[in-house]
Parts: C-alpha cells; structure tokens; sequence
C-alpha cells in the first residue's frame, strides 16, 4: 500500500473514531442524529429568517386573511386621484359603503387611517372638552377608548365590567335616570371587544336611552363587528359608528371608516374639541363631489371595492349567518377540548372571534408561541388583564370552515404541546360534524347534488 493510500485510510478510521464507527457519510449521519433527538449545532441564521413550506395560518381578529380577487384587485399602478376619472368611483365607494353598516340615511367617510383614527374622529367631531360620557370597560380596546377620551378632555363616567361580560344596560338605565339635568352628551360603547370575545347588545342600549328619553348620541366602535355581524345603523339610532379595513372587510391596515348621523353633523356644528387630519368638515366639504382633502390610499380603495362586491353577492344576512355558523363549530371545538370561553353569557358571545380560558398553571401564550414556532399557526395573545390566562382564535371576514379547521388542528396540537390534557381530535371532531350536518350547497353549484 503506498503511503498516499495509507494516509487516506487513517483519515477515514480516524473520521470513524470521532463518529463512532459509523459507516454513514459524516453529513447523513449527522441529519440522522440531529432527527434523532441529538443537539444541533447553533444557527448563525436571523430569527424568523426561514421560510417553511405551506402558508402561514393566520387567525387573529384582525388582521384577517385576504380574498385572491381583492388581492388582485389591488395590484395597480400609481394613478393620479387628481384626473378626471376618480370623482365617480370615489363617490361608488362612499355609496357601497354604506352597506356594511346598514344604512341609507347615514354619511359614510373614509379616512387614510385605522380604527383608532375613527375612535378619535367620532369624539372630537361631536363633543367639547369637558361634555360629560357615559361607557363601559370591559377589556382592553374599551380601555384605549377610555383613555383617549380623557386625553381629549371629556369627563368620563365608567361603568366597570367583568372582562368576558358585554355592556350592563341596566347599570347604563341607573346612570341615566341620575342624570336628570340631561348633561351627558353621548354613551359610548365597544360593540365587539377583542380581548375577550364579547359581543354587547347595541339595541337594548338604545332602547335603554329611550326608556330614560335621553337626548346623548350613541356612538359605537364597530371596528371587528361591522361587515361581520348584524349591524343596524339607521334601525338601531347610532349616531356614529366606525370601523377599519383589516377587519371583517378583510383587506390590509390603512383605511377608518367612519359613519354619521344627521344628528351628529348637527352636534358637530358646536363641537369645539380640536381636530384637523379627521376633521368631518374637510370631507363633508370635498367628497360630495368626489374629492378629498388629502391622498387616498388608492390601492385600498380598489380592494374595499372588490371586497364589498364579494359581500353584496353573498348578502349581508347570509355574511353574518356565516359568521355564527364558523364561530359554533368553534365553541363546539372548545367544548371537545374540556375549555371554557371567556364569555360565559350566551348573548354576548361574539361570531368574530373566541376567546378560550386555558387551565390555571398553564401559560396561555406558551400555546401561542408553540402553535407559531411548530405549526406555522398565529394565534391571538391574551392582551393586559387576561394575559397568559386566554388565547384567542380569529373567525371573521374572508373564513370558511375549511380554513378555519386547519386553525382548530394547530390550537388542538399546541395545546397538547403546552401541557393542557387535551384528548387528540377531541375538539377538530366536534367542530367537523357541527359543519358537517349544517353545511349547504355553494350558491351555483346546487345543480351538482341535484
């Protein structure tokens, strides 16, 4: 044997001595190894910096997943809003507009914005610093609103709420029949709250200010409910309501919607609380004709449009039936799990989402980052009051139950992951007969089960 052979030959024993006799080439044995269970060396790679195969499956109440024809409607070109063209198709969007909030008398606004700027634009349009405001905090986007109408300078009169309960309406009857003198000027409440899964009942709250005959205009945070569950405007009496894109109307951040009473431009005519970028008068000023006082987003625009058109064609009942029909087979699915909802009132509990009580000594979000980090699945967090004692599942806008069975597959697995004594198929089982034995024809295919 010549010495080069020789040499070769001890570099492969000594190879084999290190991996301990393997006759796997190092590289398949160390895939092996690593699959095994065995430590793998540390990634110099960036968090998050892998794309895995599939899809990211997101379930959080907002942002919510987006349709191929709005995703495709939206990719155009810049255009100049300024040419001819736009007055019509803006003044189209403001008048399709108001069929998400189920209104033919209300002035629909659109602001480059979020919800949060139509939360600020519904109290500085109507009210002056120091009117008095009667709300409810039940969770953390109830909370936010709270806080920004005393930054604003409002006098606030809050009624407390067990998180997981919607609006006391007859603890709202006893603050109004106090105020004899008629000095609150408007009754503020979080149609759905997302911390908690909660849905409160904005009828009875209206028909509890006309039991006391109360004069205060009713503005409601509609931000995941609108375009998702029964939403009456001009039936129910609100005087301003609002919204945002990344929500039931399942297109990306970007765009607060805003509608308004008649009676509510009227109150904005003595409204002296500061406001410039969501002045009402600016838009009420430019967008009869079809202008705008500043750039729209031109993109969102275009996807709102086909979103709606989506939402036309299936009819605003048969959305919010849709919207019921996924959110039991997800409570179905929980009940599977030996879980709890948060809300415990069945008339509060929301069809946008579902928020789930995981068992004491397990950390909520160790399900979400397991879910995340195994699964490829987004979760919702639970947020301020409930954290780490809740996690949360996203139903609303562009959803069905294929999707949303993929979501109860990941929960399922992460909770298991997490410790929670979770029987596997337990929940997904449930939730599948539930759709199973409610399930109808897609419009336009009933002729194939014919």
């Amino acid at each position: 044997m010549s010495l080069r052979a020789c040499s070769r030959l001890q570099g492969r024993l000594l190879s084999s001595v290190a991996r301990g006799f393997s006759s796997l080439p190092a590289e398949v044995e160390e895939a092996f190894s690593t699959a095994a269970g065995a430590a793998p060396a540390a990634s110099t790679r960036p968090a998050f910096s892998h794309t895995p195969a599939g899809r990211n499956h997101l379930f959080v109440p907002g942002p919510v997943n987006i349709h191929e024809n709005v995703l495709r409607a939206m990719q155009v070109p810049g255009q100049n809003h300024r040419d001819p063209w736009f007055a019509d198709f803006y003044k189209k969007c403001l008048q399709d507009l108001k069929m998400i909030f189920g209104t033919q008398e209300g002035t629909t606004i659109i602001f480059p914005g979020t919800g949060t700027g139509g939360w600020e634009s519904a109290l500085t349009n109507t009210l002056s610093p120091g009117d008095k405001v009667v709300t409810f905090r039940y969770g953390l986007f109830s909370h936010l609103w709270i806080d920004m109408m005393q930054r604003l300078g409002l006098d606030v009169h809050v009624i407390e709420g067990r998180w997981g309960d919607g609006a006391y309406e007859d603890k709202l009857a006893e603050v109004l029949k106090a105020d004899t003198e008629k000095k609150i000027k408007a009754v503020c409440v979080v149609h759905n709250e997302t911390t908690t899964g909660v849905t409160s009942d904005i009828p009875e709250v209206r028909r509890t200010m006309d039991a006391h005959n109360h004069p205060a205009l009713l503005l409601v945070d509609g931000v995941s409910s609108i375009g998702a569950l029964d939403f009456q405007f001009d039936n129910w009496r609100v005087d301003v309501a609002v919204t945002g894109s990344q929500k039931a109307l399942s297109i990306p951040t970007g765009l607060g919607m805003v509608c308004a009473s008649d009676k509510a431009l009227a109150a904005m005519k003595t409204a002296t609380s500061r406001r410039v970028y969501y002045d009402f008068a600016d838009m009420l000023r430019t967008n009869p004709t079809g202008n705008v006082p500043y750039t729209p987003i031109l993109p969102l625009l275009y996807g709102m449009e086909a979103s709606l058109k989506l939402l036309r064609e299936e009819g605003m009942a048969n959305v919010a039936a849709r919207h019921h029909r996924l959110a039991e087979g997800c409570r179905k699915a929980v009940e599977g799990w030996g879980l709890q909802t948060l809300c415990r009132d069945p008339r509060w509990k929301s069809d946008s989402l579902t928020v789930i009580e995981v068992p004491q000594g397990v950390d909520s979000q160790k399900v979400v980052d397991v879910a995340y980090a195994k699964y490829n699945l987004s979760l919702g967090i639970g947020l301020a009051d409930v954290k780490g004692k809740v996690f949360r599942i996203g139903h609303l806008g562009n959803m069905d139950e294929l999707m949303l069975s993929s979501a109860l597959c990941g929960a399922e697995m992460a909770l298991i992951d997490a410790g929670v004594p979770v029987t596997p198929g337990s929940g997904v089982s449930r939730a599948i007969e539930y759709w199973q034995q409610t399930a109808k024809p897609i419009p336009t295919r009933e002729h194939m089960l014919a």
